[in-house]
């Protein structure tokens, strides 16, 4: 069973069946079975190894029930024997009941089962063998097909059934418009019919009941009217009346739509046929009626009578401008917690469906002119909330402000958030792009979130993949190949928005076609919602690689060379952006060739925009942490090494795209006598000089999540705790659940960078585009200097660090013989000094001047933790009114009521390592501290 077969209870694909045979026929389940499959035709005709079968049964008209072991189980789920050719034949003994533990007095009705190779691909569609010697045949019009009619028209209905005589009765939107008894073979047609219909064919024969459903949908000769001025793509509301809405769906080649909803009971007439706007290609449709605030689902019944070979007539999909959407396949397994009072999805409908509601209560936002750090200053926090924490959420990010404000980073960047398939992912599977996944919670939490990071002076990026859609999508579904009927299929030659084949060598999901006007104005849509509606303040734009259309699939010299459709599309883009909020972040994922890229970045360049591109230095930095001087040079990533007339490349030693540094220094670092890269503690002291030779070059610099933490799972760890390259994308192991929060090590780490990013970020010596690096030969070297800068001043910086195994003397090259001063605890050394030795893994940042640090609170001159560390308790030398301990991470681990000055606060009973300590003094005055447990 495919992994979200069993959430599409109403979808059966019949085609499979002459590849799926039993013996007898029909079978019954209380005797031996013996099922043949035909691979030819299938995946699997070529396949040559062992074929398995993934099996359950339908029990009580419930599908895949009783399922044997799990997907890919080869010492449980059964083989196949080759009987000729293509034919495999499985036997089933003694009797289905016992085959698959199903109590007898429960009612098999069909066998289910995909069949797969040994390593589970490739593999068949989902397979059904009928069970019981009463069965039904509908032979007109199909089971679960929709007949499209004029009005007026008729159908003619015609089924049989096997095992005797049976009693037939016919429903019609929940109605009985026939009944036959004590036959076996049965007719009707149903004339006249002017309104669409939901018909079921109920066969019943002594206790046992079979069910077959189909539908019409009528022609409602559709009226041709232009559009109301104002309305848009998705839900307009209105200004003036809380109680309509306009639809619009742009829907070229399609001959007329229905919108199905809550407010007509999912039974739509010609009162919900939408109106035609000329030959625009878009459908239209007001409600009025509504009630304020009141939660409705829709979606749109998109009929082309006559499709191209292997399209379907009638697509059902929710809205492509949806805000809020809610899925059959997902949403059932979000927590209340996670999503309080989500909206239920409607009971009897299949595939996403899309949720309005007028006269919404707008978000109350505290922060409304935030002033974004300049684009050379950007520390930049990449995050997967999935991955962060055990709870998951926006509510849960929230809570842990401080971790991110004591690390002192400036720019959170979180991967994507918008609609993705499935609960467990990246999120670079991307449905809906207006639409915020539910997965971590509710629209208000992430505003909140964001809402705090601008009261903490941390912007807000989000990671957007609109290189292509995924397969829920109505950009792929309303016009896409579907010859096995199951509502999914790859997009078609009449697709307006996506590419039948892709053009590019990177593809992933349906490829947009960026060329195209529709595809650009629903990224012009998408980009601006966000923008507007949650306040971010910058895009990530993944794989922009794939926004041209002059390439194939594998073609990658094409796609690497220079595009100009993708230089200017991806230009209009940044201009849209820009449109909207003139500092806004665009940044782009290309890793391509330097003539784009220096055009993306010089774009603008004098307006103080340009656009800036992620800049990967994962193998030299890592070189360099292992201790191997070779490929360990990492001067590109200066600038101007690129050409580019403004700082505008973000370098980075790890994203979420790279294997961890910590997890490649302990398999395969270097090692000279008693010092040992793999050990741990040296590993991690490393990574305390790869922060030094990272934050301090000039320009915008990113880190991947807990990079502060030396996180040392690999990126292709499994949850099982095997490393494979199918475990990617696969959920890691939360540092606070793993001791790494308690680690003095790591912790040292955590406390290292922060202070690294704070120096970087308070002293406007690195604000300046002239810096030399010179690296390559494990002791790397930066000189940094403002010119701009007067006497007294901090106005030269020179970064040396040491990863060779051996200590190695390295000159200073002081320019002046002045005192200076080692800016991470501003102690001095003389000027005339011009050699120092650096211990395996050490570094040293030099200033010419002290380097000025974080102003404190006022009244935190006078506060004091104390004894720090602590053993069983420590003391405040001033009232309190509360007093809260969080571990690094963030997360509460205890408070404290008011008390006074100098009272013993007992921590015997939390963990030792670094804790963070927010206190709440007299005056309501908020101060947060370190505090280590002994």
């Amino acid at each position: 069973m495919k992994k979200i077969t069993f959430l599409l209870l109403f979808i059966i694909s019949y085609t499979g069946f002459a590849q799926l045979t039993t013996s007898p026929t029909p079978a019954v389940a209380t005797g031996p079975v013996t099922l043949y499959f035909d691979a030819a035709g299938t995946p699997l005709e070529s396949y040559t190894g062992t074929i398995y079968a993934h099996m359950g049964v339908t029990v009580d008209d419930e599908q895949w029930q009783y399922v044997i072991g799990d997907w890919g189980q080869n010492d449980v789920q059964p083989a196949l024997t080759p009987v000729s050719g293509t034919v495999y034949q499985l036997e089933i003994t003694p009797d289905l009941y016992s085959y698959f533990g199903v109590p007898t007095s429960s009612t098999i009705s069909q066998i289910c089962v995909v069949f797969r190779a040994e390593t589970g691909s490739p593999q068949s569609s989902d397979l059904f063998a009928a069970i019981g010697s009463f069965q039904v045949n509908l032979s007109a019009p199909e089971n679960e097909s929709t007949t499209i009619l004029t009005s007026g028209g008729s159908l003619s209905i015609a089924a049989n059934n096997t095992g005797g005589s049976a009693n037939y009765a016919l429903l019609s939107n929940g109605g009985v418009i026939d009944t036959q008894n004590n036959i076996s073979s049965y007719t009707y047609v149903h004339a006249n019919i002017t309104e669409n219909q939901n018909y079921e064919l109920t066969v019943t024969q002594g206790s046992n009941v079979i069910t077959r459903t189909f539908s019409v949908i009528v022609n409602p000769n559709t009226v041709t009217e232009a559009m109301p001025v104002g309305v848009r793509d998705g839900i307009t509301y209105s200004d003036v009346d809380n109680t309509t809405a306009t639809l619009v769906l742009n829907a070229p080649g399609k001959d007329f739509v229905y919108v199905a909803g809550s407010f007509n009971n999912w039974q739509p007439g010609t009162a919900h046929a939408m109106k035609k706007d000329g030959d625009t290609g878009k459908f239209w449709l007001e409600l009025t009626g509504l009630t304020p605030e009141e939660k409705y689902t829709y979606q749109y019944w998109v009929i082309d009578e006559t499709p191209v070979a292997g399209s379907p007539v009638m697509v059902k999909t929710a809205d492509p401008f949806s805000t809020l959407v809610l899925s059959p396949y997902d949403d059932p397994w979000i927590d209340a917690s996670t999503y309080p009072d989500m909206p239920v999805y409607p009971e009897g409908q299949s595939f996403e469906v899309s949720v309005l509601e007028t006269a919404q209560v707008p978000y109350n936002w505290q922060v409304t002119d935030f002033e974004k750090p300049a684009k050379e200053d950007l520390i930049i926090y990449e995050l997967l909330i999935r991955d962060f924490n055990s709870e998951k959420t926006w509510n849960s990010l929230t809570d842990q402000i401080d971790y991110f404000k004591n690390l002192n980073i400036n720019a959170i960047e979180i991967m994507p958030v918008m609609e993705f398939e499935g609960n467990i992912s990246w999120g670079y599977n991307t449905a809906f792009h207006m639409a915020l996944d539910k997965a971590y919670g509710t629209a208000d939490s992430m505003k909140n979130f964001i809402d705090v990071c601008h009261e903490n002076g941390i912007a807000v990026i989000l990671d957007i993949a609109l290189n292509h859609v995924y397969g829920r999508s109505p950009l792929a579904r309303m016009w896409m190949d579907d010859p096995d009927g199951d509502g999914f299929g790859n997009p078609s030659t009449e697709n307006p928005y996506c590419n039948v084949t892709a053009t590019h060598s990177y593809s992933v999901g349906s490829d947009l076609n960026h060329q195209s006007e529709l595809t650009q104005y629903y990224v012009e849509r998408s980009v601006e919602y966000w923008m507007t509606e949650f306040n971010i303040d910058g895009y990530r734009w993944d794989l922009t690689k794939g926004f041209t259309q002059n390439c194939g699939p594998g073609d990658d010299g094409c796609t690497n060379a220079y595009q100009a459709d993708r230089v200017a599309i991806l230009k209009q883009y940044a201009d849209i952006q820009w449109a909207i909020d003139p500092d806004f972040y665009v940044i782009f994922e290309h890793l391509g060739g330097i003539q784009e890229e220096k055009e993306w970045a010089d774009y603008r360049v004098d307006e103080g925009k340009g656009i800036m591109l992620w800049g990967k230095f994962t193998d030299p930095y890592n070189q360099n942490s292992m201790g191997y001087a070779e490929n360990s040079n990492f001067n590109s990533m200066d600038f101007e090494n690129k050409t580019f007339q403004e700082p505008r490349l973000v370098g980075f030693a790890e994203s979420h795209d790279e294997e961890r540094l910590m997890f490649k220094n302990l398999a395969y670092g270097n090692s000279d006598g008693g010092y040992d890269v793999t050990d741990e503690a040296t590993a991690l002291n490393r990574m305390g000089a790869v922060g030094a030779v990272l934050f301090t070059i000039p320009g915008p610099k990113m880190f991947w999540q807990f990079g502060e933490l030396g996180y040392d799972y690999s990126i292709n760890h499994c949850e099982n705790g095997t490393i494979e390259n199918g475990c990617r994308t696969n959920p890691k192991p939360i540092p606070s659940e793993i001791g790494y929060t308690t680690d003095a090590n790591r912790t040292a780490l955590y406390n290292t960078w922060a202070k690294l990013i704070e120096i970087r970020l308070n002293n406007p010596v690195f604000h300046t585009k002239t810096f030399t690096i010179a690296s390559g030969s494990l002791t790397p070297r930066i000189d940094i200097w403002n010119e701009s800068l007067g006497t007294g001043e901090l106005s030269s910086v020179i970064v040396l660090a040491n990863f060779d195994v051996t200590a190695q003397t390295v000159e200073t090259l002081f320019p002046s013989t002045d005192e200076w001063y080692n800016l991470m605890d501003n102690t001095t050394i003389s000027g005339t000094t011009t050699t120092v030795t650096l211990q395996p893994g050490e570094f040293r940042i030099f200033g010419n001047q002290p380097a000025a640090l974080s102003t404190p609170q006022a009244n935190s001159q006078k506060l004091a933790l104390y004894p720090n560390p602590a053993n069983n308790e420590f003391m405040v030398n001033t009232a309190t009114q509360k007093v809260e301990v969080y571990n690094i991470t963030g997360q509460l681990v205890k408070t404290y009521n008011a008390a006074p000055a100098n009272t013993p606060f007992n921590v015997n009973d939390i963990s030792k390592g670094m804790y963070l300590v927010k206190i709440t003094d007299s005056n309501n005055a908020v101060n947060t501290t370190k505090l280590v447990r002994e």
